[in-house]
C-alpha cells in the first residue's frame, strides 16, 4: 500500500495518524525505531521489526490491529525472520547439554522443548484472535491488568538481558583468543584479559552505537547473526573429522568438567548421563528456543494474514532450527565428549593455537553479537523510560544514564558471573519459562471465552500451565543448590590449602 506524503511510520503497524498524536510519549528513542524500520529493503525492515519492535510504546497506542493496514511479509520471508529471532548464542551451549544428558535423552528433551514451544506458539496466536491484540503486554493486560502486563514485560526485560549477557559472555571468550593469534607472546597481558576487553568494547563501541536515536544502519545485524550461526555449524561437523580422540591430557585437565577418565571411555559417545550438570540441560533448550514475543509482530506483518499460516511459518521455522541445534549439539559432542565447555567454540582453543577457519569464524560471530547488543538494548531502554517519565519531552541526559546503568549492570553480570552456562541455566529456568509455558497457557485460559474450562483445550492448557510451573520451580531450585554445592566446595578447597 502506497504511504501518502507525511503519514506517519505508525501506519505500518495498523496505527493511526490520529492514535499516533494522541500518544504521550515524545521520546527521540521512539524516533528512532520509526526511522529504524522505514528506511530499510524489506528484509532489513522485517528483521528490524522483529528484533527492535517496542512493545511498550505500542501498547500505549494500542487500537484493535485486525482490520486495517495487511502485511506485507511473504511466507518464505516470515520463516527467515522467525528462524533468525530463534537462532541466537544459546546454540553455543547444547553440546554442553548433550554432554551432560547423553545423545537419546538430549534428543528426547530437544523434541520435547520444540514440541512444547510450537504448542505455546499455537496458544499465542489463539488468544490474539480471541483478546484483539498484537502485543504480547497488551494480551497480558487484557488477561490480569497491569500484574499481567508487568509479569510479560519483566519476562521479556529479564530474556532480553540474559541475551545482552550471553553476547557479551562471547566477547570476554573469544576476543581474546584473536588477540592471541595476531599477537604472540601477549599471555598474560592485560588486553587479553577478558573482563578487561568487555569493558572496552562496551565502552568504545557498543555504548557509543547504544546511544544512537537511529538504528536503521543495524537493520540487517540479525540476518548477518543467522548467517554466522549456519557457518559455524558448518565448521563444527567439519572440525569433527579433523579431531582425535582422546584428547591430550593437559587439554582434558583444563575443562571445565574434571571428571574426564583418562582410558579408551572417553572417546565413546554416552546416551543416558544424569550428574550434577544435567539440571541445566532443560533451561539451556528453553533459551535456545524462545522467540515467542517475536511471533505477534511477526504475525501483523505476514501477507494474507491467517492463523493457520502462521502456525505453518512456526512449523517450518522451528523444524529448521531443530535441526541445526541437534547438529551443532551432536558434532560439538562427539568432537570432545565429556571434554566440551558451556561454549562450545571456545572449547576448540584448547586443541588450536591458530586456526584460520576458526579465525574467521571466530570474528565473524564477535562482529554479529557486538552489533547486535545495542539492538537487544533498545526495547529494554524504551521500557524503562516509559516506565519512569513517558510523559517526558526527550532528554540526552536522561537517555545516557538509563543506557549507561543498563550497560554497567549487564558488564557486571558478565564479570562476576562464573560461566555462561549460569546465564543460560537461570534466564532459561525464568523468563524462558514464563515466555514459552507460564503466560501464554495462562493468557489463553483467560481470554479465549468461548471454550469451556472443561473442554479438552482448556484442560490443555492447564496441564501446559502447571508443567510450565514444575520447570521453572524444579530447574530453579536444583541450579540454585548446584550453585550452593559449589560454592561449598570452592571454600572447603580453598581452606584444604
Amino acid at each position: 500500500m502506497s504511504k501518502t506524503p507525511g503519514q506517519p511510520e505508525m501506519s505500518r503497524f495498523n496505527i493511526s495518524p490520529d492514535e499516533d498524536s494522541s500518544c504521550s510519549s515524545n521520546s527521540n528513542d521512539y524516533q528512532g525505531y520509526q526511522d529504524c524500520t522505514g528506511k530499510k529493503g524489506p528484509i532489513g525492515r522485517y528483521l528490524t521489526i522483529l528484533k527492535h519492535f517496542s512493545l511498550e510504546t505500542k501498547l500505549r497506542c494500542d487500537n484493535s490491529l485486525f482490520h486495517t493496514h495487511p502485511g506485507t511479509a511473504s511466507f518464505g520471508m516470515s520463516v527467515f525472520n522467525l528462524g533468525n529471532a530463534i537462532m541466537g548464542s544459546g546454540i553455543l551451549g547444547l553440546s554442553y547439554a548433550m554432554a551432560n544428558t547423553g545423545i537419546a535423552l538430549f534428543v528426547i528433551l530437544l523434541v520435547a522443548v520444540s514440541i512444547f514451544s510450537l504448542y505455546s506458539v499455537h496458544l499465542l496466536l489463539k488468544t490474539a484472535n480471541e483478546g484483539g491484540s498484537l502485543v504480547y503486554e497488551q494480551l497480558g493486560y487484557k488477561a490480569f491488568g497491569m500484574p499481567g502486563k508487568l509479569a510479560a514485560s519483566c519476562s521479556i526485560t529479564m530474556q532480553n538481558i540474559g541475551a545482552m549477557s550471553s553476547y557479551l559472555y562471547i566477547v570476554k571468550y573469544e576476543l581474546p583468543i584473536v588477540i592471541k593469534a595476531f599477537v604472540e607472546n601477549s599471555d598474560g597481558m592485560w588486553y587479553t584479559n577478558g573482563d578487561y576487553l568487555v569493558m572496552l568494547v562496551s565502552l568504545i563501541i557498543i555504548l557509543p552505537l547504544s546511544l544512537l536515536k537511529n538504528l536503521g544502519y543495524l537493520g540487517y545485524t540479525s540476518g548477518f547473526s543467522l548467517l554466522c550461526m549456519v557457518f559455524f555449524v558448518i565448521v563444527v561437523i567439519y572440525k569433527t573429522f579433523q579431531i582425535p580422540c582422546p584428547l591430550p591430557n593437559d587439554i582434558i585437565n583444563m575443562t571445565l568438567n574434571h571428571t574426564v577418565a583418562h582410558n579408551s571411555s572417553v572417546c565413546t559417545p554416552k546416551y543416558f548421563v544424569f550428574n550434577s550438570q544435567t539440571v541445566y540441560a532443560v533451561p539451556i533448550l528453553t533459551f535456545a528456543f524462545v522467540c515467542h514475543p517475536a511471533i505477534l509482530p511477526m504475525y501483523e506483518e505476514l501477507k494474507d494474514r491467517s492463523r493457520k499460516k502462521m502456525q505453518g511459518v512456526a512449523n517450518v521455522s522451528f523444524l529448521a532450527m531443530f535441526i541445526m541445534y541437534l547438529l551443532a549439539a551432536l558434532f560439538g559432542y562427539l568432537t570432545f565428549n565429556d571434554a566440551v565447555e558451556s561454549e562450545l567454540l571456545h572449547t576448540y582453543s584448547k586443541v588450536y593455537k591458530f586456526d584460520v577457519v576458526l579465525l574467521i569464524v571466530r570474528l565473524a560471530v564477535l562482529t554479529a553479537v557486538t552489533l547486535t547488543v545495542p539492538v537487544v538494548l533498545f526495547p529494554i531502554r524504551t521500557s524503562v523510560n516509559q516506565l519512569l517519565c513517558a510523559s517526558k519531552e526527550f532528554s540526552w541526559i536522561r537517555h545516557t544514564i538509563i543506557t549507561v546503568i543498563l550497560l554497567a549492570c549487564v558488564n557486571v553480570l558478565v564479570i562476576f558471573v562464573p560461566t555462561i552456562r549460569d546465564i543460560f541455566g537461570f534466564i532459561g529456568a525464568s523468563a524462558a519459562a514464563m515466555l514459552i509455558f507460564i503466560l501464554p497457557s495462562a493468557f489463553y485460559i483467560k481470554l479465549v471465552k468461548k471454550e469451556p474450562m472443561m473442554s479438552v483445550q482448556k484442560i490443555g492448557a492447564c496441564v501446559f500451565l502447571a508443567s510450565g510451573f514444575l520447570v521453572m520451580f524444579g530447574s530453579m531450585t536444583l541450579i540454585v543448590l548446584d550453585w550452593i554445592h559449589n560454592a561449598g566446595a570452592s571454600e572447603a578447597h580453598g581452606d584444604g590449602h
